[in-house]
C-alpha cells in the first residue's frame, strides 16, 4: 500500500497558511495547496497496515477507503481516486476543509506522531476532481415515482437528498434560509470554507432532479404534517442550532451574544445577503471576549480579528491539555491534547481554568468587563482568586443544546418522542420516529456534532428510507 519504505523516506506535509498579518486582511480560504507531485508523496507514506484504523470506527465515521485512494494518488490513478472517495463521502471537499481529522489521530503512524497528511489528500483529491471535470451529476436511470421530503439543507440532508435522489425517488429539500447549507454557509465562516463549494454541490445535486424550496421553516411557515400528508417519506435534519443556556449574571447587557448571532450575520455580509432586522454584531476597535474553548469560539476569535478588533481574549474553562497524549493509552482514539486553531494563533490571549462570573455594564447598560475566576480540579471558582478583563463585545460559545423547539417539535408535540437531551428521538439502524413516515439523523438526532458524522447519517438515513420505500435498497451504510 503506497510505496513500501515511503514513511521511511519521506517527511511528512501539510498544507501551509499564508502569514496571519495577511489573512485577517480578507475572508477567503487561506491554506496554499500542495503541489500535486507532493501530495503524490505524502499518499505514499501510507503503510500497508493489517489493521488500518484510519477508516475504521475509530477514525474516519463514513469509512473512507484511505489506504485504497492513498495508493491510487501514490500511482497517479487520480480519477479512480475520485470515485473510489466519492463511494463513501458525498462531500469530501467540505470534510477536507473543516473536519478535525479523526483519522489522522488513528494513524498507525500517529504513534510516532507523523501520521500520513489524510486531510490534505482528500482536499486535493476532491479539489482536483472538479478542476478536471470528473464530479459530474449522476441523475437516476429509473425513477421509482416515491415522493421524500427533506427538512434542512445541512450536510445530513445533502447527503441524504442526494443518496435519495440517486436511488430514483423524487426529492424536495425544505431550508428556512435564502440558500442551502445550513451552518456549514451561515456558521463557518468563509476563511475555512467558501460558500461556492456549497453552490456547487446544489447545482449538481439539481442537475440529479433534487428540489430545494428556500424560505421554509417547517413548523412555522409550513406545518410538518403537510409534509406527511404529500409525501411517502419525511427526513428530519434540521440540525441542533439552540445555544446552550449560559445562565450567567449580566447576559442581557447590550454587546452580550450568542456566538452564532455574530457568525451568521458575517457569513450573510460575505454572501451579500441582508443580515435581517437585528443589531448589526461587529468587532471593529473593540475589546472583544470569546467564551468557550470549542470550534465556534476559535471562529468568533478569526472573525473578531477580521473585523479590526483591538483585543481578543478566550475563556476556557478547562485547564491546559498536555502537550502530547500517552499514545499507549488512548492512540487509536481522539486524543485530548493541547491544540492551537489558526485563529487562536492570529493573536489571541487564551486564559485556561477560567470561569465566567458575571458580565458587568456601565449605568447605560452597555457591557464593559467580564468578571472571571480561576477553578480547581472539580473546575468550582476559587474564593480570592476574582478578576475582570475589559470587554466591549462578548460573545457566548459553549455549545448547543439541540434542535429548536418552538418549530416542527412544537406542533408534534407529545407524538414526537425526544431522548433526554432533547433531540428527536431515533437509532442508528432505522433512523426512525415516533412519527408516522418521519425519520431523523444528523445533530438533530445526535446532537451537536462533526460534518463528517453529519454526512454518515444522512447516508444511512437515506439507506433507510429507501429500504422502507421500496422493501430492498442498493444504497450503501
Amino acid at each position: 500500500m503506497g510505496k513500501v519504505t515511503g514513511f521511511l523516506e519521506i517527511d511528512r506535509q501539510e498544507q501551509k497558511y499564508q502569514p496571519a498579518a495577511d489573512r485577517i486582511r480578507h475572508y477567503h480560504e487561506f491554506t496554499v495547496p500542495l503541489p500535486a507531485a507532493e501530495v503524490e508523496r505524502q499518499a505514499s507514506r501510507c503503510m500497508d497496515c493489517g489493521i488500518p484504523f484510519c477508516h475504521g470506527p475509530t477514525g474516519c465515521p463514513v469509512h473512507n477507503q484511505i489506504p485504497d485512494w492513498n495508493d491510487l494518488v501514490y500511482h497517479g490513478e487520480w480519477e479512480a481516486a475520485t470515485r473510489n472517495l466519492h463511494s463513501t463521502n458525498n462531500f469530501p471537499e467540505f470534510t477536507g476543509r473543516v473536519c478535525p481529522a479523526p483519522c489522522e489521530e488513528a494513524c498507525t503512524l500517529n504513534l510516532e506522531s507523523i501520521p500520513v497528511s489524510i486531510k490534505t489528500v482528500e482536499q486535493a483529491i476532491a479539489d482536483n476532481g472538479w478542476a478536471k471535470g470528473w464530479i459530474q451529476p449522476q441523475p437516476a436511470d429509473v425513477k421509482t415515482g416515491k415522493r421524500v421530503a427533506v427538512v434542512g439543507s445541512g450536510p445530513a440532508g445533502l447527503a441524504a437528498a442526494q443518496q435519495l435522489a440517486r436511488a430514483g425517488h423524487e426529492v424536495h429539500v425544505f431550508e428556512k434560509n435564502a440558500r442551502a447549507g445550513g451552518l456549514l454557509r451561515y456558521g463557518i465562516p468563509d476563511f475555512k470554507m467558501e460558500k461556492h463549494h456549497i453552490d456547487r454541490r446544489v447545482g449538481q445535486m439539481e442537475a440529479e432532479g433534487v428540489t430545494f424550496h428556500y424560505g421554509e421553516d417547517i413548523g412555522v411557515t409550513r406545518p410538518l404534517a403537510s409534509l406527511q400528508d404529500d409525501f411517502d417519506a419525511v427526513l428530519l435534519a434540521a440540525g441542533a442550532e439552540r445555544p446552550r443556556e449560559a445562565g450567567i449574571p449580566g447576559q442581557e447587557l447590550n454587546g452580550v451574544h450568542q456566538a452564532m448571532s455574530f457568525l451568521t450575520q458575517q457569513n450573510r455580509r460575505v454572501g451579500n445577503e441582508p443580515i435581517g432586522d437585528v443589531e448589526p454584531i461587529v468587532a471593529a476597535g473593540k475589546h472583544v471576549v470569546v467564551v468557550g474553548g470549542g470550534d465556534t469560539a476559535s471562529d468568533c476569535v478569526g472573525t473578531s480579528f477580521r473585523q479590526g478588533a483591538v483585543r481578543v481574549t478566550q475563556l476556557d474553562i478547562r485547564p491546559p491539555a498536555p502537550a502530547t497524549e500517552d499514545k499507549l493509552t488512548v492512540w487509536p482514539y481522539w486524543p485530548t491534547k493541547f491544540r492551537t486553531s489558526s485563529s487562536q494563533a492570529e493573536g489571541a490571549e487564551r486564559e485556561f481554568s477560567c470561569a465566567t462570573i458575571a458580565f458587568k455594564g456601565d449605568r447605560k447598560g452597555n457591557v464593559t468587563h467580564v468578571q472571571c475566576a480561576r477553578v480547581d480540579e472539580r473546575r468550582r471558582p476559587i474564593p480570592g482568586s476574582e478578576f475582570d478583563i475589559r470587554a466591549d463585545l462578548v460573545m457566548i460559545a459553549i455549545g448547543f443544546a439541540g434542535p429548536n423547539l418552538e418549530t416542527f417539535v412544537a406542533e408534534a408535540g407529545d407524538r414526537l418522542a425526544l431522548d433526554p437531551r432533547t433531540n428527536v428521538k431515533a437509532d442508528t439502524e432505522l433512523y426512525k420516529t415516533s412519527l408516522d413516515k418521519v425519520w431523523a439523523a444528523g445533530d438533530v438526532r445526535r446532537g451537536q456534532s462533526l460534518v463528517v458524522w453529519a454526512i454518515r447519517e444522512g447516508r444511512q438515513a437515506a439507506r433507510a428510507i429507501d429500504l422502507a420505500l421500496m422493501g430492498e435498497t442498493t444504497l450503501p451504510r
